[in-house]
């Protein structure tokens, strides 16, 4: 899958879920759950053990899973991600050199910023979105539609803070994703394992993005 099928495919579906879990066995569990819900995209985040394990089993394993990396703050970890098959980079700040190296890799990078000046900034790296991280703490969907009419051109990614209650109001704002991590792959569910939770929530969230785009 090459970075326009990457873009492709997050614009389509339009939500990012980010796995993290305690273990191996938990991320897997998770990635598989939530694809069964009709979102075939993950982001292993790499606060879970042995990340770059986690990703080459899912690209291995699960075809069907657009399978990035969330929490690259560097170089060498990006370098790694990719080596391990991350089909595209996701990271809860700006860093210039790992933007500028996903670049030069032909990889799609959502670099994480949050204030304007951020915004500005990543935007001029050339990102094919821009994730703004946590929104859900400045202002929720408000700021959302603050920021997009200083940056209408700019393809923002809403990620902390987005819930069941959020979801529609951040792309009704102007978000053309969302990021969600334990609203949509809660802990418990994983300890529990219980597939079917996860699924409906993937289905329920895809539901309000689809709803708010319809508007």
């Amino acid at each position: 899958m090459n970075k326009q099928e990457v873009r492709s495919r997050i614009d389509e579906i339009g939500i990012i879920p980010a796995v993290r879990a305690h273990s191996t066995a938990d991320a897997m569990f998770a990635a598989e759950a939530v694809s069964r819900g009709g979102i075939p995209i993950v982001e292993v985040t790499l606060t879970v053990p042995e990340p770059y394990k986690v990703i080459s089993y899912l690209v291995h394993n699960a075809p069907e899973l657009l399978v990035g990396a969330g929490g690259v703050s560097d170089v060498e970890t990006a370098r790694r991600c990719l080596d391990a098959g991350a089909k595209f980079l996701a990271s809860d700040g700006l860093d210039f050199d790992t933007v500028k190296f996903a670049a030069g890799q032909g990889v799609l990078m959502i670099p994480g910023t949050l204030t304007p000046s951020e915004v500005a900034s990543a935007w001029k790296m050339g990102p094919d979105f821009i994730k703004v991280v946590p929104c859900g703490h400045v202002g929720g969907d408000r700021y959302i539609r603050d920021l997009k009419e200083m940056f209408p051109n700019v393809p923002l990614i809403a990620a902390g803070g987005v819930n069941q209650q959020t979801a529609s109001n951040f792309i009704a704002a102007g978000a053309i994703a969302l990021g969600i991590g334990g609203e949509l792959i809660p802990r418990e569910a994983i300890r529990l394992r219980q597939p079917d939770r996860i699924a409906e929530l993937a289905r329920r969230f895809t539901g309000f993005v689809n709803e708010a785009r319809g508007r």
